[in-house]
């Protein structure tokens, strides 16, 4: 019985890094095609808010963006590169650091919303907890990656979304339309979860990765309305 078992754990952490079914060369290419179009679009667009808000806006939140567009631009490159590199062992070794850049682009994500909170007990709490969560999380990853599989998913839904905990104080410190990019995008990396798990389906990676890009953008729009435009 304990070789069976051995087998087993064996054999999952075999498989757990890489896809069940293997991508056809059409799917690759627009998997490719989705993953270049956002690199290039929130290098360009990540190098003008960090410009305007260090030169101009806000200069005591650029820590915290640049953090934000070294996590998003850390999180497209590792899934580009994990997500065409051949099946290996340095695909292996890319499929950790791709689970644990998603952690790290969540705490990335909510850092610059939550620095407008920093002076209350809330909104440093919750940055707390997010940092402490997602590190706990790329540790994970990092060292065990084959022993959660799809439970990671609800940890990266529920950092996700702890921000519900201080919505009201956001609420209060944003402007309304930087408040509705905010749940807008949450939801469009939540729905797009589905093709995630949507194998089976023709293109799944590159619509994955689509609402990604699309999730990523919202809240990349309200971090610009916040940062740059309500403080031109």
């Amino acid at each position: 019985m304990s070789g069976v078992n051995t087998e087993r754990t064996l054999r999952q952490a075999r498989i757990w890094w890489h896809k069940h079914r293997v991508l056809t060369r059409a799917e690759k290419i627009a998997d490719a095609i989705v993953h270049g179009a956002g690199l290039v679009l929130f290098i360009a667009a990540g190098s003008v808010l960090l410009t305007l808000t260090l030169l101009r806006t806000a200069p005591e939140q650029f820590p915290a963006l640049a953090v934000y567009v070294g996590s998003l631009v850390a999180l497209l490159s590792v899934s580009l590169a994990f997500n065409m590199w051949p099946r290996n062992a340095v695909k292996q070794w890319l499929a950790r650091a791709d689970q644990a850049a998603i952690f790290l682009f969540i705490a990335g994500t909510y850092t610059p919303f939550l620095s407008l909170l920093w002076g209350t007990p809330g909104g440093l709490g919750l940055t707390i907890f997010v940092w402490s969560a997602a590190l706990v999380g790329i540790a994970l990853k990092l060292i065990v990656p084959h022993h959660f599989g799809r439970l990671a998913i609800l940890l990266y839904l529920a950092i996700g979304w702890s921000g519900i905990l201080v919505f009201k104080d956001l609420a209060a410190a944003m402007p309304t339309s930087a408040i509705w990019l905010l749940v807008a995008g949450g939801l469009t990396y939540s729905f797009g979860i589905v093709f995630h798990l949507w194998e089976k389906l023709k293109f799944y990676t590159a619509l994955w990765h689509l609402f990604v890009v699309i999730g990523a953008s919202l809240h990349l729009l309200a971090i610009f309305q916040v940062m740059v435009i309500s403080r031109w």
